[in-house]
């Protein structure tokens, strides 16, 4: 499980220095597992917090001879903190996976963090935008519009045409480049009107780009050799050159659901939401979606496109030959 990583800023005791097993086991996430940068730097914050709980509260222990208590009371303290049950969960996991590797690879103790438990998960599902409202916010007219807006439009279209993940089109090249210094993750064949990406687990993919989606990006490379300065492998560009960050897009994303007046706090994660749940609704297809999604479990797809159990049951009585009544 890919861990929350807790919110930055929200614990400014983060600073710790990391002791020199948490750096290796670091390093062989990178290298042995090859997991991106993005979940890396995920582990390393939320193994910071562990390294700051141990710095203030084990009494000199290191991090390597924690005990079970130990873990269950700083596991209490991050509750205290107001996390959520989620988040407390999935910092567990790092702490957990940290301590495996430490018993296999460098013969460390058993693992202090097996029997700790995180407070029980509730269901959180996000919410999908209505079909009405996502028009609404896709359907602007880049007609005269700078560049920096066709660069805008193109990333949104893209997020509910292909139901990327933030980080997959992050890392997206305008074409697929192997060379010094630099392998693509992802890239897009206009011609193909496809979009390939390397999503969790380093796992490739390969989803259609819809037609008004291909047309923004056509928009967009249309401008595009205006941001190109020293790299040229970004598909999205900022203003100074620069491949387009993920709080870029999510403040962008933001302000301009805020101009188009749609009610409701808009993030990427809301765009690939709606794609899933539009396109089951339309399909009622739950092994497709769960492809184009990329995950690895068909019950991640049920429980993050909140299939209606009515829609379901009236599948059932539509297709089931016991089911139809006479």
């Amino acid at each position: 499980m890919k861990p929350a990583a807790i919110a930055e800023g929200e614990h400014a005791d983060e600073a710790a220095t990391l002791p020199a097993s948490v750096e290796r086991y670091l390093d062989f996430l990178a290298v042995q597992r090859k997991l991106s940068l993005h979940t890396v730097d995920a582990y390393r914050r939320d193994l910071a917090t562990l390294a700051a709980f141990v710095a203030k509260d084990a009494h000199g222990d290191a991090i390597e001879t924690l005990k079970p208590a130990q873990v269950r009371r700083f596991a209490g303290s991050l509750h205290a903190r107001g996390l959520a049950p989620r988040s407390i969960a999935r910092a567990l996991s790092s702490w957990r996976g940290y301590f495996t590797w430490l018993a296999l690879y460098e013969d460390g103790p058993a693992n202090p963090v097996v029997d700790v438990r995180a407070p029980k998960l509730g269901k959180r599902l996000p919410k999908a935008l209505s079909e009405e409202w996502t028009r609404r916010l896709l359907d602007s007219d880049d007609e005269g519009a700078d560049a920096a807006v066709k660069r805008d439009l193109a990333v949104f279209e893209l997020f509910y045409s292909s139901g990327l993940r933030l980080s997959e089109l992050v890392d997206l090249d305008v074409t697929f480049a192997r060379e010094a210094g630099h392998v693509s993750r992802g890239w897009i064949d206009l011609e193909s009107a496809e979009v390939t990406v390397t999503g969790k687990g380093n796992k490739r993919r390969t989803v259609p780009i819809g037609a008004e989606a291909r047309r923004a990006l056509v928009a967009w490379l249309a401008v595009r050799p205006g941001f190109v300065r020293a790299d040229p492998h970004p598909l999205f560009l900022s203003a100074r050159g620069a491949r387009l960050s993920g709080r870029t897009i999510q403040s962008r994303l933001k302000a301009h659901a805020q101009a188009a007046g749609v009610p409701a706090h808009v993030h990427p994660h809301v765009l690939r939401h709606s794609f899933a749940s539009h396109l089951l609704q339309g399909s009622g297809d739950l092994r497709a979606v769960q492809e184009l999604l990329g995950h690895a479990s068909i019950a991640a797809t049920q429980v993050y496109t909140a299939v209606d159990f009515k829609r379901l049951a009236d599948v059932y009585d539509q297709a089931h030959p016991r089911a139809r009544r006479k």
